[in-house]
């Protein structure tokens, strides 16, 4: 389906001031080249200035007529296919510039011919032009616009030349071509080729096929070989062309009066090797270190069949406009606006080939597949593809369609397009005309910059047919003017620099013309603002765009597009609301910003869509630095109120609603309670009553359910307890509160927590840290008993070990520095052995050791008895933890229980009981009593 909108890409148009009636034209970097008729044999070249306007720089003689010309970007050079004596002859103008300087020296050379020293001096100031000569008479040509080299098609294959640069002396580089590769392909006439970054187009009457050639590694034994012989698919070379049948040829046969059709195919990817069009490469450039070699890869065939209608086949059914489209990975993301170098990198390629009724246009990246189908009101005579649009004339109008290129290429560029973050308006968005001009006669289309060049021949009928009197006219009167006018006198063509508008300007035209459709036509009114919105992408993905004049309008537009984009799936009821959130985040605007946008003052309640209320829970969900102000946070409150209340919790704890009236948000939790009661709506409760320090109604919610319910109530609201800053997690005020009042609620909700995902290891351990006030290298005995609470309920072997260490490492540094905890721990050695496997029951021989130790050792009995109790089960990594150990000494009993349970986790019984024996020969019995038993008896 095509939409039409009645827009203005077209600005002013000039008239080239052509001496000869133009026969082919193209266009160069700032120029525009003219090719006459057959009779003057000559190339006119214009330069093409701001606003269309044309300077001529000169022109030169061709050897003949001109048949076909294109200009290659890339060594500025101009290459013509020219007909003189019934023979046609392949030529390359360079140096051609030096034309408009008054030079009129002209060196005519062979492709390869070695220059010769007493050109050396002169090349600078003379044009230069190259013949290719070819075994067969050349067809079609392209330029690639990426390196400058030049394929040409001839009857049955294609020829590739490469461009070269070629140094004379260190002041003078000559440009040069060397044949490098033919593909053959038989029962093939290429009526169009296009090529580009190695990507090959051909078209005949009815058939389209795009190839690849790859790049292959050439073993050492096989470099010689494939330099000079044949380089192809397997099955193209098995197949040959000995098949004769219609089904492999690829144009339609004629059979005494028959024509035999075939049917419509399309292949794409891998499957286009079906095509059966055998292909074979003939490499021709001299074999050095640096040969490359290639392989064919068959991305797409596609064969139509001629119209059909009630009188017959229709004999003008015929492909034209082949046409390979790059577009460049840009130095700028159209989302993050860095700068950067600016590189041309080919991002992704496009290939757009025509019938007289419907063009179409196919992305060959990555991928291959068809993302747009034009269908035109008339029969097309060209069209030109451009990275915004795609102009197409007919008989009688220039038309301009919009084109997708821009949206498939930014979901090559960015990976994390349409999600949360970023969004693009899809690929299969229905294509739009823009404009439809009139014209008479439209005959030729081409395109650069922003100038169109259109070539109108009107037929003596038409010129006869403006001159027609209107009807309210005396017929005495058009008699008159008839007899005083000559049509042959008047030129029936012209040849028109069309300018087209700024992007800024249409961007504009677009959005004004969007908002007709607002209250009406809600998809009309989207589809043009994603229009609009893929215009500036364009412009933002042009390789030129960091030196364009318009870039900060452009920046500015794209944001403004976005932020247009979102207002739309905010407010309109779409299957795509979920859309306004990223495109909200392109525009770059601020939550508070957004609201004045779509939120009216006053009181007044107003309808709001699914969009807006998803924007508003992602963004509040998040932990954002920006923060509301009371009145934005209590009209956010009334918002989810009216359309979402069981979301009201998790939106009261978000860090953006830290300024909203507590009194108000109390009263709204209070009217969802009674309909939706639950222990994060009352620990929601709890946390505003803190906030305005009424402990009488913080401790009737608090009491309204179990500890251990509470504690699973933080994991349905993690942020009541912990809130994230700049990717740090930061305590609340409620985090602070239950330190000082309830900290085993606390430890046991963060447990929770940690259990659920809502919290990692780390993250943890700097939660308690900052809400201790401790440094960074102290520990503060409110996360050992997080640790030591977590070793109860975790299964995760390697999180075990790892809080298995924590906790050693701990224990080890009171002891060993004689360091009391700041608080009383929350449960004791005894506790822990009860409730957990890891901590094992403290063997006899280690409390009869133990018993004689100084009584010093009493003040840390609980951090000692932990580590021992530790060591005494089967959990922790004796190996792992010997260098936690390393501070306890020996000389004391800690340290010697400590050394002996180490040396029997590891089976080293005889060291063990030596150092009994040395130290204390009492426990050395108990010890054997209890370990040395079965296989531990030491022999």
């Amino acid at each position: 389906m095509v939409q039409l909108y009645n827009l203005h890409p077209f600005g002013s148009q000039r008239v080239v001031p052509c001496k000869q009636e133009p026969a082919h034209f193209c266009c160069g970097q700032d120029v525009l080249f003219v090719a006459s008729t057959a009779a003057s044999c000559r190339v006119e070249v214009f330069a093409v200035r701001e606003q269309g306007r044309c300077e001529a720089l000169g022109s030169f003689a061709t050897l003949g007529p001109v048949l076909r010309m294109a200009h290659s970007l890339a060594g500025d050079y101009l290459v013509t296919i020219e007909e003189k004596s019934k023979a046609t002859f392949l030529r390359a103008y360079m140096n051609w510039r030096c034309m408009s300087a008054g030079s009129s020296r002209v060196c005519v050379r062979m492709v390869g011919h070695k220059m010769e020293e007493s050109y050396s001096e002169t090349l600078k100031e003379q044009m230069s032009v190259v013949e290719m000569p070819l075994s067969d008479p050349p067809l079609c040509i392209s330029c690639c616009p990426v390196n400058g080299d030049l394929l040409v098609g001839c009857k049955n294959k294609l020829v590739m030349f490469c461009l070269k640069y070629r140094v004379i002396n260190q002041n003078l580089t000559v440009l040069d071509f060397e044949r490098s590769l033919i593909l053959h392909i038989d029962n093939l006439i290429p009526a169009e080729v296009a090529f580009c970054a190695r990507h090959i187009a051909i078209t005949t009457e009815l058939d389209v096929l795009i190839l690849k050639l790859e790049l292959v590694q050439q073993s050492a034994d096989r470099t010689e070989q494939c330099s000079q012989g044949v380089s192809a698919p397997e099955k193209a070379v098995d197949g040959g062309v000995k098949d004769e049948s219609p089904s492999t040829h690829p144009l339609q046969l004629e059979l005494d009066e028959f024509i035999i059709c075939q049917k419509p195919v399309e292949l794409l990817g891998e499957e286009s090797k079906l095509c059966e069009i055998p292909i074979t490469l003939e490499s021709t450039e001299l074999p050095t270190e640096d040969t490359k070699h290639f392989q064919v890869q068959y991305l797409l065939f596609r064969r139509f069949a001629p119209d059909q209608s009630p009188f017959g086949f229709c004999e003008e059914t015929k492909l034209h406009s082949l046409q390979l489209l790059p577009v460049y990975q840009t130095g700028i993301s159209a989302t993050a606006y860095e700068e950067t170098e600016n590189k041309r990198k080919l991002l992704s390629l496009f290939c757009f080939f025509s019938l007289p009724h419907v063009g179409y246009l196919y992305s060959i990246g990555k991928s291959v597949e068809l993302i747009s189908t034009y269908q035109y009101s008339e029969k097309s005579e060209q069209a030109v593809l451009t990275p915004q649009f795609l102009h197409v004339i007919t008989s009688q109008n220039l038309q301009c369609f919009t084109v997708r290129c821009s949206a498939a290429a930014a979901r090559g560029e960015d990976p994390y397009i349409d999600t949360t973050v970023k969004a693009c308006p899809p690929v299969t968005l229905d294509v739009c005309t823009l404009r439809m001009q009139l014209f008479i006669g439209p005959r030729a289309i081409c395109h650069f910059k922003n100038h169109i060049i259109l070539l109108t021949k009107a037929d003596t009928e038409d010129i006869t047919e403006r001159r027609k009197p209107t009807r309210r006219m005396l017929s005495r009167r058009a008699d008159s003017i008839k007899s005083r006018t000559n049509s042959e006198s008047e030129p029936g063509w012209n040849l028109y620099i069309i300018n087209t508008v700024s992007t800024i300007q249409l961007y504009r035209e677009m959005v004004d013309y969007s908002r007709t459709y607002e209250n009406v036509k809600t998809e009309s009114c989207i589809h043009l603002l994603s229009e609009a919105h893929l215009l500036v992408r364009a412009a933002i993905m042009d390789p030129y765009f960091l030196k364009s004049d318009e870039k900060e309008d452009l920046l500015r537009a794209f944001r403004e597009s976005c932020a247009f984009l979102g207002d739309c799936y905010s407010r309109f009821d779409t299957k795509d609301y979920h859309l306004a959130l990223p495109y909200y985040r392109m525009s770059g605007l601020s939550m508070t910003e957004v609201l004045k946008r779509l939120v009216s003052e006053g009181d007044e309640i107003q309808t709001y869509e699914r969009g807006f209320i998803f924007y508003l829970t992602h963004s509040l969900n998040e932990d954002s630095n920006e923060e509301l102000s009371k009145e934005s946070g209590n009209k956010v409150l009334q918002i989810f109120y009216l359309t979402d209340p069981v979301q009201l919790p998790d939106i009261l704890c978000s860090p953006s609603m830290r300024n909203v009236c507590p009194l108000t948000a109390l009263k709204y939790l209070q009217k969802v309670e009674k309909m939706m009661p639950s222990v994060v709506l009352t620990l929601t409760k709890a946390f505003l009553a803190l906030k305005m320090g009424d402990l009488t109604m913080y401790e009737h919610e608090m009491d309204s359910y179990k500890e251990t319910t509470l504690a699973c109530g933080f994991v349905g609201q993690p942020r009541l307890l912990q809130q994230r800053k700049e990717g740090i997690v930061m305590p609340t005020e409620f985090a602070v509160h239950l330190k000082e009042m309830q900290p085993g609620l606390l430890v046991a909700a963060t447990v929770a927590l940690h259990e659920n995902s809502k919290i990692e290891l780390e993250e943890a351990d700097t939660f308690f840290k900052m809400l201790c006030n401790s440094s960074e290298n102290t520990i503060p005995q409110l996360l050992v008993d997080f640790w030591e609470a977590l070793l109860v309920v975790s299964s995760q072997e390697e999180i075990l070990q790892e809080l298995l260490l924590k906790v050693t490492s701990q224990y080890v540094w009171r002891i060993s520095r004689k360091q009391l905890p700041e608080t009383k721990p929350l449960k004791t050695t005894e506790d822990l052995i009860n409730s957990c496997s890891h901590f094992g029951l403290i063997v006899p021989w280690v409390t009869s050791i133990m018993s004689v130790g100084c009584l010093s050792d009493k003040d840390y009995h609980e951090d000692i008895t932990r580590l021992q109790s530790l060591l005494c089960s089967q959990s922790i990594n004796i190996a792992s933890a010997l260098p936690f150990l390393e501070p306890l000494t020996e000389a004391d009993n800690v340290g010697l229980t400590i050394r002996v349970l180490c040396n029997t986790r590891l089976g080293k019984y005889e060291e063990a009981i030596d150092q009994l024996l040395r130290r204390c020969p009492d426990a050395a019995v108990f010890y054997a009593q209890h370990e040395l038993k079965g296989d531990n008896q030491a022999k």
